[in-house]
């Protein structure tokens, strides 16, 4: 639009009006915003600033009043999920029911791994991970609190005795979670200073589940996230050791794609999981 004509049947006002208007903001601002001639008009370097910031105002409004508008919406359509493997199974597929028996017009497809898959690349809608992700094309939003905890079964220690120290983990059977074909270092506390150890047991497995009932058949030491051995630790299967070096907790986090407006089937499941999780978890972390 490069005349005050244009501008005046497109607004259907009259072409003084527009100039006037024109007038009394460039006297506000106190800059000349256009360069007008006979024959064209034409946006000063003052002037093309201040359309491109009215432009982000305006996309601005019109970003606030779409987002109400579908906060109206019900959730409805394709839900595309990727759960870690345990957490997904035991802790968020019991809410995830509850949610579609809410919402009967949406249908979830869900994958299960403990591989950080591409959401983008993938057309993941959302993603459940411990710890989020540092992609800059994802959003993340923390649920829950959530620590990894090292423990034995009362039989083991009454064995073996506890460990005092992550030290004292060299003369124990500890059980390694291998991901990526390599066992997962345990992280500690040390003297305010984080530090690894390598379990370097004879029992490596590549499923927490699994490793969790090794540990409640005796076999030896591990470590493991609280949302798999709460329940355990609470009645008594498992006693926690090495607390007063227990690393610095990751949440539970949700993770999706950055989008304009997120769709009201992927909100209203965060917000359930928020209200679930975020001041009690089930896991008691």
């Amino acid at each position: 639009m490069q005349s005050f004509t244009a501008a005046a049947e497109k607004l259907a006002l009259s072409r003084s009006a527009i100039g006037k208007c024109i007038a009394r903001l460039e006297q506000g601002l106190g800059s000349r915003l256009l360069h007008r001639s006979t024959r064209s008009v034409s946006l000063s370097d003052e002037g093309r600033v201040f359309y491109e910031h009215a432009q982000r105002i305006l996309a601005e409004v019109d970003n606030a009043a779409d987002a109400m508008d579908r906060r109206k919406r019900a959730p409805r359509g394709r839900l595309r999920l990727d759960l870690p493997v345990s957490l997904g199974r035991l802790h968020v597929m019991p809410l995830l029911r509850d949610y579609l028996r809410l919402w009967p017009e949406v249908e979830a497809d869900v994958s299960f791994s403990d591989d950080y898959t591409d959401l983008v690349r993938d057309g993941v809608d959302l993603a459940i991970r411990i710890g989020g992700d540092t992609d800059s094309r994802l959003v993340r939003r923390v649920l829950a609190p959530h620590r990894l905890i090292t423990c034995a079964a009362p039989g083991y220690l009454d064995r073996h005795g506890a460990p005092a120290t992550p030290d004292d983990l060299a003369r124990h059977q500890t059980l390694a979670f291998t991901h990526a074909g390599a066992p997962v270092p345990w992280r500690y506390a040390v003297q305010g200073q984080e530090r690894q150890v390598q379990p370097a047991g004879r029992l490596r497995l590549g499923n927490t589940e699994a490793l969790r009932d090794a540990v409640l058949a005796g076999a030896g030491i591990a470590q493991l996230g609280a949302f798999l051995v709460g329940e355990d630790l609470r009645a008594g299967r498992l006693v926690a050791v090495l607390e007063a070096h227990a690393p610095p907790g990751a949440p539970v986090c949700a993770v999706y794609p950055h989008r304009r407006h997120l769709a009201p089937k992927v909100r209203a499941l965060i917000d359930a999981m928020a209200r679930r999780w975020s001041a009690a978890p089930p896991w008691g972390a």
